[in-house]
């Protein structure tokens, strides 16, 4: 009885190429329409696991984790200095849905910094921001101002504690005037001292207390 052969179906071309474009697991540089590029692990053609991803038009450049295309765990973001091209960090720190979340530090153009909590974008939580012009505020934050309880120091060493709301100072809190040796306890309302108490405090060792102590009650 003769023998039949039966021709052995075959994929399409296309089916073919399309497997071997389907991106998933380490892959080397991938290219975007625009330029962008990225260099990393995949899943089901989205960035996920540890990558690098340099965008063309600013140069930018991030590192760290991904989670289904976006940005998310720890990872840092910088960009080049505009003059000398070195690159420059500004974010180092946690992210979730490619918005800082958690504990991360930003470097700002202005030469402040800020490190500590962030929730959706915003500084949230715990913090410290060190300003341009010497004071550093740490504690509170809310939808990126300061708010609850903090202490910020200024310049000259003077300090307020106390609370803070939408980034005045507001409710009971102390302001240390230690350039003339005073203290100010009282309540607060929108930056404003309402009413309180003024009283010598460290007076003897301060570098240019009042000419006259303040008379006891």
């Amino acid at each position: 009885m003769p023998i039949v052969k039966y021709p052995r179906a075959t994929e399409p071309l296309w089916r073919e190429w399309d497997g071997k474009a389907q991106k998933c697991g380490l892959r080397h540089t991938v290219y975007a329409v625009n330029g962008d590029q990225y260099t990393g692990e995949w899943l089901d053609n989205l960035k996920h696991g540890k990558g690098i991803q340099v965008w063309k038009r600013t140069g930018a450049i991030y590192s760290g984790d991904w989670k289904f295309g976006k940005r998310d765990g720890y990872g840092s973001y910088s960009i080049p200095d505009p003059v000398t091209k070195e690159y420059k960090k500004v974010y180092t720190g946690w992210g979730k849905n490619d918005r800082k979340c958690g504990y991360g530090v930003t470097f700002y153009p202005s030469d402040e910094c800020y490190e500590g909590e962030w929730s959706g974008g915003l500084r949230s939580g715990w913090g410290r921001m060190y300003y341009r012009d010497g004071s550093i505020y740490e504690g509170q934050w809310l939808v990126d101002r300061p708010s609850g309880q903090g202490m910020l120091r200024l310049p000259n060493e003077n300090r307020y504690e106390g609370g803070w709301k939408d980034g005045r100072k507001h409710g009971p809190g102390k302001f240390f005037y230690l350039d003339k040796g005073q203290l100010f306890e009282g309540i607060w309302a929108a930056d404003i001292p309402k009413c309180g108490t003024l009283i010598d405090f460290g007076r003897d060792e301060a570098p240019a207390p009042t000419q006259y102590p303040i008379p006891k009650v």
